[in-house]
């Protein structure tokens, strides 16, 4: 699919601008959804099952995910191509500007702040245990648990609206 425009960000937005798609990775990379099923009965957010298909086979077309070959009868298995484990980032930022502006679940939150805490190294690390699931790169070595097991660990943030405590969020707080 050729872009409309010579922009980078266009060329971004059009295959990743979509609720749908930006979702469907999330749950891949995060919940670990790599079949037709999974990604459609662990959605939250209830997608639809011809909209699951279309993103599915957009995110393809794009480069972002590869579709195993199943023989009739068997499920093909998503995998993240390394064009997909680079939206990480991408998908990480939008979950701090929802922390700092939107209402959220506790679980959910606290897992966002226990990556925007952790850094930048804890993102590296997130992305190269996904090079190990899903292009079959060798583990490196950590001490301790993995980085989705300390997701999964992640403390529950309480719940607040944005600004409802009469306080900016972290993102604003000390600038100019």
């Amino acid at each position: 699919m050729e872009p409309r425009s010579g922009s980078p960000i266009n060329a971004a937005v059009e295959v990743l601008g979509d609720r749908w798609s930006l979702l469907v990775l999330r749950d891949v990379i995060f919940g670990d959804r790599r079949y037709f099923r999974a990604l459609l009965t662990g959605s939250a957010e209830g997608i639809a099952s011809n909209i699951l298909a279309d993103r599915l086979v957009r995110l393809v077309e794009a480069g972002i995910l590869t579709r195993g070959t199943a023989a009739r009868g068997q499920r093909a298995r998503y995998s993240l191509t390394e064009a997909g484990i680079q939206t990480l980032p991408i998908i990480y930022a939008l979950g701090n500007w929802g922390l700092d502006w939107r209402p959220g679940s506790a679980e959910l939150r606290g897992r966002q702040r226990l990556m925007r805490d952790a850094g930048p190294a804890f993102l590296a690390e997130i992305m190269d245990e996904l090079r190990v699931r899903h292009l079959g790169a060798p583990p490196r070595p950590h001490d301790g648990l993995g980085p989705f097991e300390r997701l999964d660990a992640a403390p529950a943030e309480p719940e607040a609206t944005p600004g409802e405590d009469g306080a900016e969020p972290e993102a604003t707080r000390g600038e100019g």
